[in-house]
């Protein structure tokens, strides 16, 4: 019996270790001390609770201290993803206006981390272009009635922009 408890301390302890020196900041010693902490008092039955915690802290602390010259990069990249992850979506019943909005607002955070690229605007000619001709298209109306009756449009944006983005990966990877 006292094997198993053993094996929890010494697990419990190697666990807060870890939480503390995986930190970067002293800011962040905190949250991860904290939720080790508990994490080593309770046996069964509050396990779960600190394991949904600890996902938590990653990302917070990595996201950061992440240095600004990568920062342009990652949005871009980040940007980038978002767009993607709309080709395998459609216009369908029950998703359309999401769908077109999802649409939207992934090409204008494109627009944007493009914009803020240390290598300036100038690098991302044709997408920049193409969103622009989109803007002056809708006219300023994001409403469901007019990205509907402009989705054709929309669409084709987003796949040459994404066809422009597979011949540049520098720009993303």
């Amino acid at each position: 019996m006292s094997t198993p408890l053993r094996r929890t301390a010494v697990l419990a302890a190697a666990l807060a270790a870890f939480s503390v020196s995986c930190s970067t900041s002293p800011k962040e010693s905190a949250p991860p001390a904290a939720s080790s902490a508990p994490a080593a008092t309770p046996s069964a039955a509050g396990s779960a609770a600190p394991e949904a915690s600890v996902p938590a802290s990653p990302p917070a602390a990595s996201g950061t201290p992440s240095p600004q010259h990568s920062e342009p990069v990652s949005l871009v990249r980040d940007a980038f993803a978002g767009l993607q992850a709309t080709l395998g979506e459609s216009c369908t019943p029950g998703n359309c206006a999401y769908f077109l909005g999802r649409v939207y607002d992934e090409l204008h955070r494109m627009d944007a981390a493009m914009k803020a690229d240390a290598k300036g605007p100038g690098h991302f000619p044709e997408p920049i272009a193409l969103i622009k001709k989109l803007d002056a298209e809708l006219a300023g109306d994001r409403s469901f009635e007019n990205l509907k009756k402009h989705q054709t449009t929309l669409i084709g944006t987003r796949d040459k922009i994404n066809t422009w983005m597979q011949g540049h990966p520098d720009d993303y990877r």
